[in-house]
């Protein structure tokens, strides 16, 4: 691509104001950053920096994805449709307006929530509706300045690696701003190619949350005190819907992060993983004395929390705990009410933590292992359904606060896992146990094991040549970290134990593990720790010695 004349291009052609101000006032160095590649399309979709450029996300860009998207389903579908959702990001509505207007101009039906929602109601909706694809407009995570195109195919799971790549090769074709099909938005609506979603199909969606209860006719004393946080997102009426019809009322929603808000004033990385995300939360837990503090990210598909200890203070739990704990809980009430199918699975992520493996195997649950990516534990989900054995799938989760218990949507559910979690903590608590109490007894039983992950990011193109530098020098082996022998590699970029190609190495160490791989989302390199130790601490200072030494290794 010719840069400049790339860039010269748009400042002739943009009608937008803003993005023709912004692209006025680009010195060289901005102007390469927006236009140095076009924004990636992948498996995940788009994401990117909000603002004008090939390599941002603005009108254009998700106009041209749309075109894009409409010429594949209209040579794989007769009278295809689209279900699209958006969340409280900054331009999320534009963007969901921008892409159904391309859609309708193409002749596609497009099912459109009139409110922002949890990412899983797209997924929900495309099986409900039976519509060919699904788009979320959302950045999940992500800083404010991010926004994103999640596409999912008519299984309701994001969409393959095929797919992508089908898809991306239609884009491909497209000029900007003379190949794009136009209509206005009232004219889609007025047309009837455009319709709001029905208010039963969400209400259809909350029931079949409800439905992932494993109480099976238990007691507990819902009048627990929760504190809620949707940290500026989309989980406040769904989450707090499903909490109260399942009789959870004494809950206190954090007020500054009650109403969707792109630019989360108080929660700058808007992400459960992120202990200053959670800890407004924190001060709310404390002064009304909660037991227990849920958040959910902006678009809702992830779930963090937080329980009170024996000195009162609040513990974060990282995801590899919560998901330990919803398995182990599952498990055990699915066996003590006769609810285990005959032949159980179990899905999970290869960076998420592997006694997780052993609690399935104590319930003689099998473990599925997949690529990093709820998407692939959704396409588990569809092949069992292909199979007639969608109900032997009992739950899935990764490492990244993601959990699903039900077949009901193919992406991980932050409203579902808010409940469970709350079903779980009220269950113990009736009984005179702490989820911290579980959690000890579990490292008890299994053996105690430290996950931690770490992110390193590289900005703009010439992070992108050192992230994948870094990468090469990666493949190449290790042959011990922090005085650990490297006991095994599993290099998963020519495919593995049948799993697809993606660039993710694995090196078994003789006292855990070390996966590093490149963000699909984000110019990050990733690196997920695992120790086995005695104990926490001892644990700990393994852990900081080794990332000490991949710190020095990634920055020589």
């Amino acid at each position: 691509m010719d840069i400049k004349a790339e860039y010269n291009r748009w400042l002739e052609n943009v009608e937008d104001n803003e993005l023709l101000n912004e692209l006025k006032s680009m010195d060289d160095s901005k102007i390469e950053d927006s236009f140095y590649r076009d924004l990636a399309f992948g498996t995940g979709g788009l994401r990117g920096t909000i603002g004008a450029g090939t390599n941002r996300m603005n009108v254009y860009v998700v106009a041209k994805a749309s075109q894009g998207l409409s010429n594949y389903l209209l040579s794989k579908y007769d009278n295809p449709s689209v279900v699209i959702g958006y969340d409280s990001r900054i331009k999320s509505d534009v963007f969901a307006k921008t892409a159904a207007s391309v859609f309708a101009a193409n002749g596609i039906k497009v099912h459109l929530w009139s409110e922002l929602l949890p990412v899983s109601t797209v997924s929900y909706a495309v099986r409900k509706l039976k519509a060919s694809a699904g788009v979320m407009i959302t950045a999940s995570h992500n800083p404010s300045k991010y926004n994103g195109y999640k596409v999912y195919g008519d299984d309701g799971c994001q969409i393959t690696t095929e797919a992508a790549a089908e898809i991306l090769s239609c884009i491909n074709v497209l000029d900007i701003f003379h190949d794009i099909k136009k209509s206005s938005f009232d004219d889609g609506f007025a047309n009837d190619n455009i319709n709001y979603i029905d208010d039963s199909v969400l209400t259809s969606f909350i029931e079949e949350v409800k439905k992932q209860s494993v109480l099976f006719g238990d007691e507990i004393n819902t009048d627990v005190s929760i504190v809620y946080s949707p940290l500026n997102g989309t989980g406040l009426k769904p989450v707090t819907r499903v909490l109260s019809e399942t009789g959870f009322n004494n809950v206190t929603v954090v007020e500054e992060q009650r109403n969707p808000d792109g630019n989360f004033p108080t929660c700058p990385y808007p992400n459960p993983e992120i202990k200053e995300a959670m800890s407004l939360g924190i001060q709310y837990a404390k002064k009304h004395n909660a037991d227990l503090l849920l958040a959910t990210d902006p678009d809702c598909d992830r779930c963090g929390i937080a329980v009170k200890d024996s000195n009162g203070e609040h513990q974060l739990l990282s995801g590899n705990e919560v998901g330990l704990l919803l398995l182990d809980y599952i498990c055990a009430q699915r066996t003590e009410h006769g609810k285990m199918p005959k032949a159980p699975v179990f899905v999970k992520t290869i960076v998420t933590l592997d006694l997780s493996e052993k609690i399935a195997s104590h319930y003689g649950v099998s473990t599925v292992n997949v690529l990093t990516g709820f998407k692939f534990i959704g396409e588990v989900i569809g092949r069992l359904e292909a199979q007639g054995r969608v109900g032997d799938y009992i739950c899935g989760f990764e490492e990244s606060y993601g959990y699903l218990s039900g077949s009901y949507v193919r992406d991980k559910d932050g409203v579902n896992a808010a409940y469970l979690i709350c079903e779980m903590f009220a269950f113990y608590k009736s009984r005179g146990i702490s989820l911290l109490d579980k959690l000890n007894e579990l490292y008890k039983t299994y053996g105690y094991c430290l996950n931690t992950l770490h992110s390193y990011e590289f900005d703009g193109s010439a992070g992108m040549a050192k992230m994948n530098s870094i990468m090469e020098k990666f493949h190449k082996g290790l042959s011990s970290v922090a005085g650990f022998k490297v006991v095994k590699t599993l290099d998963y970029s020519h495919g593995l134990d049948g799993l697809p190609a993606s660039d993710v190495l694995k090196f078994i160490l003789e006292n855990g593990s070390v996966v590093i791989r490149p963000s699909g989302t984000e110019p990050k390199l990733k690196a997920y720790i695992s120790v086995t130790a005695e104990n926490r601490n001892e644990a700990l200072a393994v852990e900081k010695q080794m990332v000490d030494e991949l710190s020095a290794y990634m920055g020589s």
